[in-house]
């Protein structure tokens, strides 16, 4: 079960929601109005959709519970446009405030983020629906078909926060799509030893982290920081530290200043690491449509069609130093 993503873009649809939601003004909720499902059926799927996105969306989270959002303007809005700007002489001390001080000007670029919809379907008969009615406990309608769309939908929303989607850009000024992985200001840093060889020491680890956490330091950010791991180092930090420190790696590592949390993910490759400052200067979610789901009818009203779907895009972002706020460690 693959997740799709859709463009809906001067006044064209691709796809069939797409179409739907282009001649009803771009309103989502006019897909859910005079629908085939009663008020509790909605609400079982809903809760079911929201929890199990919920489950998956871990560095997506991480930016939401912290505020890092931005509203994208809803389905009528297609690319995001936004300017980065050149720093400023510093200020002048003097006793007087009377000499005059540079008047130099911010130099500003236009950047683009396209904003695609992420989105997976499922469906029922007209006869399932009334079957599920009409025994009520004994023959519950299946919403696992529901549950396995939201996890692709999250999944797919939390894979290009840290890997990016290169496929989409606008325009000849560059609009791609990056995440943690592969943005091209990131800084990176190599490891001397994977952090699951048998030879490598808490302290080795440890070192790493300090590393990490200096380069960001160096480039003006300054926290609060959160650390992403691949799985196979969620067993590794469990380990202890050391026979003069009998406690855990992980807890050694929390107590670094300005270390938030350490929190696997599954969408990060083998033996790569993310270090980010958790600004909205580093980085922020565009939300054009949270995660929701809609229905429309086919087959003379005989299949009832869903379609759950967000628009939920990085903005990974850089000074025009080239600064950035996120070290990727490898």
């Amino acid at each position: 079960m693959d997740v799709n993503i859709d463009v809906i873009n001067a006044g064209t649809g691709y796809g069939g929601v797409a179409e739907k939601l282009l001649h009803n003004g771009m309103n989502v909720s006019s897909l859910r109005t005079n629908a085939v499902l009663t008020y509790d059926e909605w609400k079982d799927i809903d809760t079911v959709v929201l929890q199990e996105a919920h489950r998956r969306l871990g560095g997506v989270n991480d930016l939401i519970e912290r505020g890092l959002v931005r509203t994208g303007g809803g389905l009528g809005s297609t690319v995001l446009q936004w300017q980065d700007a050149s720093d400023t002489d510093d200020a002048e001390v003097n006793m007087d405030g009377v000499s005059r001080s540079a008047k130099d000007r911010q130099e500003f670029d236009t950047n683009y983020l396209p904003l695609p919809i992420i989105h997976r379907d499922f469906g029922f008969s007209i006869r399932e629906i009334e079957a599920s009615r009409n025994h009520n406990a004994s023959q519950p309608l299946d919403l696992s078909m529901a549950e396995e769309a939201s996890r692709k939908v999250a999944e797919k929303a939390e894979s290009v926060l840290f890997n990016g989607l290169s496929t989409y850009s606008m325009g000849s000024n560059g609009g791609i799509i990056y995440g943690y992985t592969d943005h091209p200001d990131r800084n990176t840093q190599t490891l001397s030893q994977n952090w699951d060889a048998s030879g490598k020491t808490g302290q080795e680890i440890l070192t790493d982290v300090i590393t990490a956490k200096q380069a960001l330091i160096n480039d003006r950010h300054f926290g609060p920081f959160m650390l992403y791991i691949p799985t196979a180092y969620e067993s590794v930090l469990d380990d202890e530290f050391s026979t003069q420190y009998p406690r855990s790696i992980r807890s050694r590592l929390l107590e670094l200043e300005g270390l938030q949390g350490i929190k696997v993910s599954d969408f990060l490759t083998a033996n790569n690491i993310v270090m980010v400052s958790m600004q909205s200067t580093v980085v922020r979610m565009i939300e054009g449509l949270p995660l929701t789901t809609v229905q429309w009818e086919t087959e003379g009203g005989m299949q009832v069609n869903f379609k759950v779907m967000t628009i939920m895009v990085p903005q990974i972002r850089s000074t025009q130093a080239n600064r950035s706020g996120i070290v990727h460690i490898s």
